[in-house]
C-alpha cells in the first residue's frame, strides 16, 4: 500500500530568466565548481560594473561562516543557511540559502540571498528601490519601519527642542522687565538669596544699590508715557553699562532700580560708581527733539557691615539711604548705615 503521507512526483519546472529575476532579484546561479553563471538583475548591478559571468564565487563573496562553505566537489552544500560578507563592500552582509539544480545539482546550485542586517546601507550603497527586491521580501517593509520610526523620532526630538525653547522663553518672560528687558523683581530676589545662601563659611561680600530717578514724574507729565518709557530704557542702559558683568541690574517699580553688585566691598569705588551713573544720568536724553531731563538719587549698603547678611533689612537699609540722598538735595549718592538688629554693634 503507498505511503499516504509520500509527496507525488512532480515533473521539473522550467521557468524563464526574466520571470526568475522577478521573482529572485537577488538570486545567484553557481555551476558545480562554483563559478557563476547568471545572477538576478538586482545582484548584478550591485557586483557590477565589471564581468560577473564565468568568475569564482569566492572573488565577490567571502563566506562568513565555516559551515556554509563550497563543499570539495565545487557547490555549496544545501539545506544550510548562507552568511555572506560582499567582497567589494565589507561593510555589507547578505544571508540566503542554497538549492541543487538537476539531479544530485548536475545543474548547479541556485542560490537564493537578501540584506540582513545592513539592509539600511545597502539601500543607502546602491540606491536601491522597491523594484530590487522580491515582491515577497519583507525588507523593504522593515526598511519603511524603520524610516517611519527615525522619521517619528526625529519629530519628537524636534517637538521636544521646541518645548525646552518655550520652557525657557517662558522662564526668560516671567523674570524679565517687559520694557527695559532688564531683570524683574522676582528675578532680583531670586538672585539675591542665592547670593546670601552661598555667603555661609565663605567671605563672598556683595552690595545692593537702589537708584531712583529724580525728575522722572515732570518728564512723563510734560511729554507724556511714550517719553516716560524712552527715558526708562535710556536710564537701564545707564546703569547696565556702569556694572560689571556679574552685577545684576534690575527695575522694580516704576523708576527704581536695585543693583546687585557681586564682590562689592569697597565703600570709595562704589561711591566712585554711583556718582558716575548719577552724571550720566543727568545729561539730557533727547525724545522727538524734545530734551528729557532727570537725574537719580541712589542708596547704598554693603554686605560686610553686617554679622549675617538679610535681604530684608539690607534692603531697607539701602532705601533708608536712598531717602537720605532725596532729603540732601536729589542727584546724590550715600552709604548706608545699617540699621538692623544684626549690624555691628
Amino acid at each position: 500500500m503507498p505511503d499516504s503521507g509520500a509527496m507525488p512526483p512532480q515533473a521539473p519546472i522550467e521557468i524563464s530568466g526574466a520571470a526568475l529575476g522577478h521573482l529572485m532579484p537577488m538570486a545567484l546561479w553557481l555551476d558545480r565548481r562554483g563559478k557563476i553563471c547568471g545572477s538576478g538583475p538586482t545582484l548584478a548591478r550591485i557586483l557590477g560594473p565589471g564581468p560577473v559571468i564565468g568568475t569564482p564565487f569566492e572573488q565577490h563573496f567571502r563566506l562568513g561562516r565555516a559551515r556554509a562553505r563550497v563543499q570539495d566537489e565545487g557547490h555549496f552544500s544545501t539545506g544550510r543557511r548562507l552568511h555572506l560578507w560582499l567582497r567589494g563592500h565589507p561593510g555589507v552582509s547578505l544571508r540566503g540559502s542554497a538549492v541543487d539544480l538537476g539531479v544530485d545539482g548536475a545543474g548547479g546550485v541556485l542560490v537564493n540571498l537578501t540584506f540582513g542586517i545592513h539592509l539600511a546601507e545597502a539601500v543607502r550603497e546602491f540606491s536601491l528601490t522597491e523594484v530590487d527586491f522580491s515582491p515577497c521580501d519583507l525588507a523593504i517593509e522593515l526598511l519603511y519601519l524603520q524610516e517611519a520610526k527615525t522619521a517619528v523620532m526625529g519629530e519628537l526630538r524636534a517637538l521636544n527642542v521646541r518645548l525646552e525653547e518655550a520652557r525657557r522663553s517662558a522662564l526668560d518672560q516671567a523674570l524679565t522687565d517687559p520694557l527695559t528687558g532688564l531683570a524683574n523683581r522676582r528675578a532680583f530676589d531670586l538672585a539675591l538669596s542665592k547670593v546670601i545662601d552661598g555667603l555661609e563659611g565663605r567671605d563672598q561680600p556683595f552690595a545692593l544699590a537702589h537708584v531712583d530717578l529724580d525728575h522722572f514724574k515732570a518728564v512723563n507729565d510734560t511729554l507724556g508715557h511714550a517719553a516716560g518709557d524712552f527715558v526708562l530704557e535710556y536710564a537701564a542702559r545707564v546703569l547696565r553699562d556702569e556694572v560689571r558683568r556679574g552685577d545684576l541690574v534690575a527695575r522694580v517699580g516704576g523708576d527704581e532700580f536695585i543693583v546687585l553688585l557681586r564682590e562689592g566691598h569697597d565703600p570709595d569705588r562704589l561711591l566712585a560708581m554711583g556718582r558716575r551713573m548719577i552724571e550720566r544720568l543727568e545729561e539730557p536724553c533727547y525724545f522727538a527733539g524734545e530734551a528729557c531731563r532727570i537725574s537719580a538719587s541712589i542708596g547704598i549698603v554693603l554686605s560686610r557691615d553686617y554679622a549675617e547678611p538679610d535681604g530684608e533689612t539690607m534692603l531697607a537699609d539701602a532705601d533708608a539711604a536712598l531717602y537720605v540722598s532725596k532729603r540732601e538735595g536729589r542727584g546724590r549718592c550715600t552709604l548706608a548705615v545699617p540699621r538692623g538688629p544684626d549690624a555691628p554693634r
